[in-house]
């Protein structure tokens, strides 16, 4: 027979192995924040110069060959379109089909591109930041020439509004299906697939909040205490919302954030950033203006975007890039 010590002693091993075994476990089961996914790095691709005046980069969407980057006139006057080739980085000015010039006149403040095709057709579906007729400017591209083929109206609850994000969510046989945003409001709409003119009525869907948004574990209210929302990204479901830094006291406006949202196709309400995946550019060379404008996926895989980028000393070095590290298809 064994000794009350020794019973005793196994016990209390016993107890020791459980107590551990459960320890084990429950770090195994809660996430580690450190582990949470940032990328704070980029590569660029190529620069966008300055064609016809138009100084200030604004829409962004990616194909699978090309990106495509508009840079407008401060007067939003004039308006250009790049393409840019991803794999070499080869930069061109496109062609208006219209006039033969290289420019357009209205596009307005061109603050987001979203592309389609359809029967074998390539376009392109830029908000102009204007309220009317030409809300919404849709384009025909044939290689590196553009054609307007159709302008909109958008309108909520009986009113003409303005739009500064605009995404395909889908389409069917009759209908383009829209997601669009107006600062963190988001709005869904539809619009016949062949219509050239006419009003496309939206809904809110959803809104988002930004303050409490976690990069690298800390919340964007902590380090951007003034920002400015840009274009959109919309990948699966998951929608990637740039914001950005402004009115620094000290004049350096050079730290980007881009916020990953989930399922949005069934939003509402208000919805929260994923706490585990951000992305931020804090550039050391770039300190006065660092300002992502629009993002994609491109073949599911890495995070393009184009920038406003000028030095300290007042250098302009506009440009289209890349996130390092991150791709789509790992998560």
């Amino acid at each position: 027979m064994k000794s009350m010590f020794t019973r005793r002693w196994f016990r209390r091993k016993r107890f020791a192995f459980v107590f551990l075994s459960l320890v084990l476990c429950a770090t195994m089961i809660i996430p580690d924040a450190a582990s949470a996914a940032y990328y704070n790095t980029y590569t660029t691709v190529d620069t966008l110069p300055d064609a016809h005046g138009c100084t200030a980069v604004q829409g962004f969407a990616v194909g699978s060959t090309y990106v495509y980057s508009i840079k407008i006139k401060k007067d939003e006057t004039r308006a250009v379109i790049y393409r840019t080739r991803m794999s070499d980085g080869t930069t061109t000015l496109m062609k208006n089909g219209d006039d033969g010039t290289t420019y357009a006149t209205y596009l307005g403040h061109g603050n987001d591109i979203a592309l389609h095709s359809n029967d074998g057709k390539y376009y392109m579906f830029v908000v102009t930041m204007k309220k009317g007729a030409m809300s919404l400017v849709k384009l025909q591209y044939v290689g590196n020439t553009y054609y307007k083929v159709g302008n909109y109206t958008i309108r909520y609850n009986g009113e003409d509004v303005s739009m500064s994000g605009v995404a395909i969510t889908g389409k069917d046989s009759k209908n383009i299906y829209f997601l669009f945003k107006s600062s963190t409001k988001f709005y869904r709409g539809s619009l016949p697939i062949n219509a050239t003119s006419g009003t496309i009525h939206v809904t809110h869907a959803f809104d988002l909040n930004v303050e409490d948004a976690l990069v690298n574990g800390k919340p964007v209210k902590d380090f951007l205490p003034s920002w400015t929302t840009q274009g959109i990204g919309l990948y699966k479901d998951t929608l990637y919302f740039p914001v950005t830094e402004t009115n620094d006291p000290d004049g350096f406006n050079n730290i980007s954030v881009v916020l990953v949202y989930r399922n949005i196709s069934a939003a509402s309400g208000t919805i929260y950033a994923d706490d585990d995946l951000s992305f931020r550019i804090t550039s050391s060379a770039y300190k006065k203006l660092f300002e992502i404008e629009g993002v994609g996926i491109a073949n599911g895989d890495k995070l393009w975007f184009n920038t406003n980028r000028t030095t300290e000393q007042g250098t302009a070095s506009d440009n289209v890039g890349y996130f390092n590290g991150y791709s789509a298809s790992d998560e």
